[in-house]
């Protein structure tokens, strides 16, 4: 079984005392956290309780602001990929799943992810949320606008990797409603 990074959607955050009442999932990838979902958590980010482990490990963020940041830098990567059908493909069905599963929140699970390393898990997700997550988000902002050309063209040679996770109503962590 690979690791995975969990991304979801709900319209309260978890907390202490419980878990949001409506979870949707929006996506899961495979040994890493993808450049996508960390864009998604970028504006807003705040860490939380993890709704399915014991530790603080879980990260927050704004919805509409975090979606709307990832369509930029897909629509970026996507004018040097005009002739990628595949491509267009995966833009196609990540913006359908994201608003389909709209909510108030993106919710990041990490904890397969910063369980990978002999690290203390709780400051690996401090780590991400206070210096991975916003590094990719300025990098992104900066591609957007045309300033970060070299970072750009890394990102569309390896679009898969970034953009390409498992999008689905059902992740291999659901909940029931």
């Amino acid at each position: 079984m690979a690791n995975r990074s969990y991304l979801y959607s709900a319209d309260s955050m978890p907390n202490e005392a419980e878990i949001p009442k409506r979870i949707r999932c929006i996506s899961e990838h495979s040994w890493d956290i993808p450049l996508a979902h960390k864009l998604m958590v970028g504006r807003g980010t705040t860490i939380v309780p993890s709704m399915i482990w014991n530790p603080p490990i879980g990260i927050a963020a704004d919805y509409a602001d975090g979606a709307a940041l990832l369509h930029s830098l897909l629509r970026a990567v996507g004018k040097g990929l005009e002739n990628d059908a595949e491509f267009a493909e995966c833009v196609a069905r990540t913006t359908a799943h994201l608003e389909k599963q709209q909510a108030t929140y993106f919710l990041l699970e990490t904890g397969e992810i910063v369980s990978m390393t002999g690290d203390d898990p709780a400051a690996s997700v401090r780590r991400l949320a206070s210096e991975d997550i916003p590094d990719a988000v300025a990098k992104a902002e900066a591609a957007i606008v045309g300033r970060n050309g070299d970072w750009l063209a890394s990102v569309r040679a390896d679009w898969q990797k970034h953009f390409a996770s498992f999008y689905s109503e059902a992740l291999y962590f659901s909940f029931p409603e």
